[in-house]
């Protein structure tokens, strides 16, 4: 996209507990970049969807269909949170994030880590911790894919079949060739191609072929994923992008939030990058209801996400001017601990006053 009288038609999903608090500071940083970043060069319509819990109970609704073809039309989604203790748990979950995950081909699940100097880490030294996590999202074992034989009796049977095609492994793995093509050059695969030697070299081999084929310059290397979650804690800054299937990323990427200080600062992407359909921007963290309506919600991993929404809109020098704040902010807060205590709004002020 040009940043040239550009108009971005947006789709805001505030969803429960904190979400509406940290999206509205998502949306006061996006705004407040456009205006100051880009000069005005590119302007939002934005539309607010009323999906979660609050509408479940009103109405037993939960993405109604007609929703569902309108969120098709955005150029992105920004996602608060979703989940609710009031609700059964994956009601809300499949009903909304894995059904538009996999009517949107989100077949990229984005989850950058870095380490800012001062915040609180379990590791002894997480200075230099930099890397990106690219998660499998619409294959392996959260296909759904399976059933239960003989339900609630003592011989009930349960699977869950994970579904590995090379036409689903070759385009994520390509995708993070780009992301390792942009940053150090270094491409870690982590699975467990010992045990799971089907989907495992299947994964194995497209690496090769693709590092082979079309990206010489990128140093590929490989861990099985118990020694990868070792690794994480042991030594983190060996890697660069990380790829993986969608079950061991979803564990791994949460482990990544851990030692860099908590998922609470840790954004991501589900993305379709072909842009057939809008890609979906959300703060790790989940809905927190017990802290929900209190105002002191940390909204940076959200803001992150707006980042990383812009950067994915063809916008770097926005998403940039966003790194660089909340950089800045988390330097602040190193300096005075005291910041960390402050209002969802006023981080998201303080963000804003940051970018130039």
């Amino acid at each position: 996209m040009s940043s040239q009288s550009q108009k971005l038609n947006l789709a805001i999903i505030p969803g429960d507990g904190i979400g509406e608090e940290i999206v509205e500071q998502g949306v006061r940083v996006l705004d407040h970049v456009l205006g100051h970043a880009l000069s005005g060069a590119v302007t939002t319509d934005k539309t607010y969807f009323n999906l979660g819990a609050k509408r479940y109970h009103e109405t037993g609704d939960v993405l109604p269909d007609d929703e569902f073809e309108q969120l098709k039309t955005f150029d992105a989604i920004l996602l608060g949170a979703v989940g609710d203790p009031s609700v059964e748990s994956g009601i809300l979950e499949r009903g909304i994030l894995l059904k538009l995950r996999f009517g949107f081909d989100h077949y990229v699940n984005l989850r950058p880590s870095k380490y800012y100097p001062g915040v609180k880490s379990p590791l002894k030294n997480p200075d230099g911790i930099d890397f990106v996590v690219v998660r499998e999202g619409t294959e392996g074992l959260y296909c759904g894919n399976g059933g239960s034989f003989r339900y609630g009796t003592p011989h009930e049977i349960a699977n869950e079949v994970s579904i590995n095609t090379a036409f689903g492994i070759e385009r994520v793995m390509r995708f993070a060739f780009q992301q390792a093509m942009k940053r150090r050059k270094k491409l870690t695969l982590v699975h467990k191609h010992n045990v799971l030697v089907h989907a495992g070299h299947l994964y194995r081999r497209t690496m090769e072929r693709l590092n082979r084929e079309e990206f010489p310059e990128v140093t590929c290397d490989y861990a099985h994923v118990d020694a990868a979650t070792i690794y994480l804690v042991q030594d983190p800054q060996r890697y660069d992008v990380i790829v993986t299937d969608n079950l061991f990323g979803d564990i791994l990427t949460d482990e990544a939030g851990a030692v860099t200080g908590g998922i609470g600062l840790s954004a991501s992407g589900n993305i379709n990058p072909e842009g057939a359909f809008p890609s979906i921007f959300e703060p790790v963290h989940g809905s927190a209801p017990d802290i929900a309506g209190k105002g002191i919600a940390d909204p940076t991993a959200t803001i992150l996400s707006v980042a990383m929404m812009l950067e994915h809109l063809e916008l770097p020098d926005a998403a940039q001017a966003i790194y660089d704040a909340v950089e800045r902010d988390m330097a602040a807060r190193a300096k005075d601990p005291g910041l960390a205590k402050r209002s969802t709004e006023q981080i998201g002020q303080a963000i804003c006053d940051l970018i130039a």
